[in-house]
């Protein structure tokens, strides 16, 4: 059954008076919310396909996708982009964002879609016990040598991209890392990618805590052609959601019907061969 669905752009603040943007979309369904985060230096509008059909296809109220502070839609000029940290986004701006979609329907079912950092921010933002389930998406830790082509990103990321950081405040897009990030940010993801226990040892917040605190399920997937998303790497960080209840699958690009590498999941090329067994369980109808 095909529902209707409604798209608006919408802008609203974390705590701290930051401003973000966001994508809700909301529909006749009457299945759950899903807020959709981000993988890190991708941009909101990269999700908007995937949340129409949970709303259209596969009757979900309602489904936000946002913006991280200092990327996309959500820079403010009143900000310097040095002063912001890769920790805001878990834990200022996706609590935020899910304040704000929980609003469109105070009390009914929340659900989480998060890809690479958007998984990691489940564990960040304290505010798990409010989603029933989680669909993480090559979430992984960034330590540098568990990555395939650890080698290369880390000589990018130090050598190449750090230097123009620190003069610029920011990493411009085209550099090979995706769209532009904060100048903060990338301190940040650079200093925690050249760490075996990437930020579990970052003095600023107890990580092992906030982790360990989440006891929602998880549905934790990958790609086995993905070059960063490796065994060690999702290992790495699903281990610190040491109380929730975890499920691992491994994707088959052939079986999926081409690469799914890193990002690609979300593409509506995989709408009829990747995405309906994760959305049935995040539905509760593991069955499909």
């Amino acid at each position: 059954m095909e529902h209707s669905a409604s798209v608006e752009i919408i802008r609203f603040e974390a705590d701290d008076g930051h401003p973000l943007e966001g994508t809700l979309t909301t529909g006749t369904g009457d299945g759950p919310l899903a807020l959709i985060s981000a993988a890190t230096a991708v941009k909101r509008g990269f999700y908007q396909k995937f949340a129409e059909s949970l709303v259209t296809r596969h009757g979900f109220r309602a489904a936000l996708t946002y913006d991280y502070r200092g990327t996309g839609g959500s820079v403010s000029r009143n900000v310097n982009p040095r002063h912001i940290s890769m920790a805001d986004w878990g834990m200022k701006d996706f609590p935020a964002a899910l304040a704000r979609l929980e609003s469109v329907a105070p009390g009914h079912p929340v659900v989480g879609v998060g890809q690479s950092y958007g998984g990691q921010a489940l564990g960040l933002g304290n505010v798990s016990e409010r989603f029933e389930r989680y669909l993480m998406v090559a979430t992984i830790s960034g330590y540098w040598r568990n990555l395939g082509g650890g080698l290369k990103l880390y000589a990018l990321m130090n050598c190449v991209a750090n230097p123009v950081a620190k003069v610029l405040g920011q990493v411009p897009s085209g550099m090979g890392l995706g769209s532009g990030l904060p100048g903060g940010v990338f301190a940040d993801w650079t200093r925690w990618c050249s760490r075996p226990d990437y930020f579990f040892s970052e003095p600023r917040f107890d990580a092992k805590t906030l982790f360990a605190s989440v006891r929602t399920p998880i549905l934790a997937i990958g790609a086995a052609d993905d070059p960063w998303g490796t065994p060690a790497a999702r290992d790495a960080i699903m281990r610190h959601f040491v109380n929730a209840p975890v499920e691992t699958r491994w994707l088959d690009p052939e079986t999926a019907g081409g690469p799914i590498g890193h990002l690609d999941f979300f593409r509506s090329r995989f709408s009829e061969t990747l995405w309906p067994e994760p959305i049935a369980w995040l539905k509760g109808e593991e069955n499909g």
